[in-house]
């Protein structure tokens, strides 16, 4: 039998062999395309462009080159996406990044068409409660604590409050998702649009907001005497933030300053805002048509900037174009900086000059010395949020220096599909400008300084910041005493 079988397998081994030596080998050439798409979408439309050869000092040109030398090395789709995801590391912008298709899409389930986690809504997007862990923390039970974990320290026999904000979106809280297709009798299991996740996303905003000060009373109402909210952890949100932050002081708090990628996008967006402006003029009357008109001139000299292109060749040499790489935009806050709520409520186009004005937020719920506690994970607009307070003079920031994403993206953003592997490039559109002139995407470094470490669990986090907590509510203390219950240290824009 054994005589049998050997002519056999002296004919298969050579069929093996040139199988194997048959198949063809892996070519990057279309990848290496991708690459070149990917620079020249970088060269025209990446908002933190300056700042990342000026500021992050990064060599483009030889990033690039080092990238197009890894290509011609791998030997699969697998390995050229490991590529591309190094060089966004390397670019160290937090919003820069490549989503990649997946290689087989997910089958609905029945009844999933309008469920909540389909519609994004999930609890694992918002950050755990770090300064909880500090020693002799009481947690105070209330109906909003499953959203705002919150709860009392005792230091130097002060009532210190603490209160968790884990995302500033909705879509990290599925329960409001379901309490909102309740309530507006959207039926389960059915499609849900677009007009539909916006009809969602606006209630759950709105009980949001009105949570979030529940529990900033109940904090009071248990005696809080100081306030630390707790964002550490937390990848940013929504414009919500610019309507949470104002809820936290009773500082008249002023925005910062926007600047935008010039080209057809933000012409685009600077196209409707104008028309919005003109039809809101057009039916108000008095002092409110005399307000909303002098607001759109300078929105039509923004859109003749989106449409004025800045050649960022320059940069790519490592020199200041002629030009100004970023428009001059408004706010974060919108096309003002600063306003009181009060002036705006029940003003059809509020909203549309002051974007708070789409949560029914209460200025300055909590009056008394703020802290506020970032990390390495705090990012977006989270650090937006802490940037605020912290160029108002209005909190002491704790912790560690946050991870520098800035601005993000605007009205769905830039979003360039690679032609040759479908993956997406996300890089920012917009950037957010600091008191000082400086970029939020560099991070927001704390007043004082905590040594948080990625690594370190929760307990020994919560250690390092109960260290630190005295030294922060001495200054925060003395910043309220200063500025007093109603001050403010830049003046609001003049309102109807």
């Amino acid at each position: 039998m054994s005589t049998v079988g050997r002519p056999s397998l002296m004919f298969v081994l050579p069929m093996t062999v040139l199988v194997l030596a048959a198949a063809p080998a892996f070519d990057p050439g279309p990848w290496l395309g991708d690459l070149d798409q990917t620079q020249r979408a970088l060269a025209e439309e990446y908002a933190n462009l300056e700042w990342a050869v000026f500021e992050r000092e990064a060599d483009l040109p030889r990033l690039f080159a080092d990238a197009r030398s890894r290509l011609k090395t791998v030997s699969s789709d697998l390995q050229a996406r490991a590529v591309f995801d190094w060089l966004a590391r390397r670019i160290g912008d937090g919003h820069v990044d490549f989503r990649w298709p997946e290689a087989a899409p997910k089958k609905e389930a029945p009844g999933e068409a309008g469920a909540c986690s389909k519609l994004g809504y999930d609890a694992s997007k918002r950050a755990a409660p770090l300064a909880a862990h500090a020693p002799g923390y009481v947690p105070l039970e209330t109906d909003a604590s499953d959203e705002f974990p919150a709860g009392i320290i005792t230091v130097a026999k002060k009532r210190v409050g603490v209160i968790k904000v884990g995302l500033f979106s909705p879509q990290g809280f599925p329960g409001l998702c379901e309490d909102a297709k309740k309530a507006l009798s959207i039926a389960a299991g059915k499609p849900c649009d677009d007009g539909c996740a916006k009809r969602i996303a606006g209630w759950a905003s709105d009980r949001l907001t009105a949570d979030l000060a529940t529990q900033l009373r109940a904090l009071q109402s248990a005696g809080a005497q100081a306030l630390v909210v707790d964002v550490a952890g937390n990848g940013g949100g929504s414009e919500w933030a610019e309507a949470a932050v104002r809820m936290m002081t009773p500082v008249r708090l002023k925005s910062q300053r926007v600047g935008f990628v010039r080209g057809a996008h933000w012409a685009k967006n600077l196209a409707e805002i104008e028309a919005d402006l003109r039809a809101a003029a057009s039916g108000a009357k008095g002092s409110d048509a005399a307000f909303l008109t002098q607001l759109v001139e300078p929105v039509v000299q923004q859109r003749r900037e989106a449409l004025s292109p800045c050649d960022s060749a320059p940069l790519w040499r490592g020199e200041h174009p002629k030009c100004q790489w970023l428009g001059q935009g408004s706010f974060s806050s919108g096309l003002i900086a600063s306003a009181d709520p009060a002036a705006l409520r029940g003003k059809a186009w509020a909203k549309l000059v002051f974007s708070p004005m789409q949560f029914p937020y209460e200025e300055g719920i909590w009056r008394g010395p703020l802290m506020v506690l970032v990390d390495g994970g705090t990012a977006s607009a989270a650090e937006q949020f802490a940037a605020v307070l912290q160029d108002n003079q209005a909190a002491v920031i704790l912790g560690a220096p946050t991870l520098g994403a800035g601005c993000g993206h605007t009205n769905g953003g830039t979003p360039t599909t690679l032609r040759r592997s479908r993956g997406v490039l996300e890089m920012p559109d917009c950037v957010r400008f600091r008191a000082d002139g400086s970029n939020e995407v560099m991070g927001i470094q704390p007043d004082i300084l905590i040594g948080l470490r990625r690594l370190d669990g929760p307990h020994r986090s919560g250690l390092r910041f109960a260290a630190k907590l005295p030294e922060a509510l001495e200054r925060a203390s003395a910043i309220a005493s200063r500025l007093g219950p109603d001050s403010s240290p830049s003046a609001p824009a003049k309102l109807p």
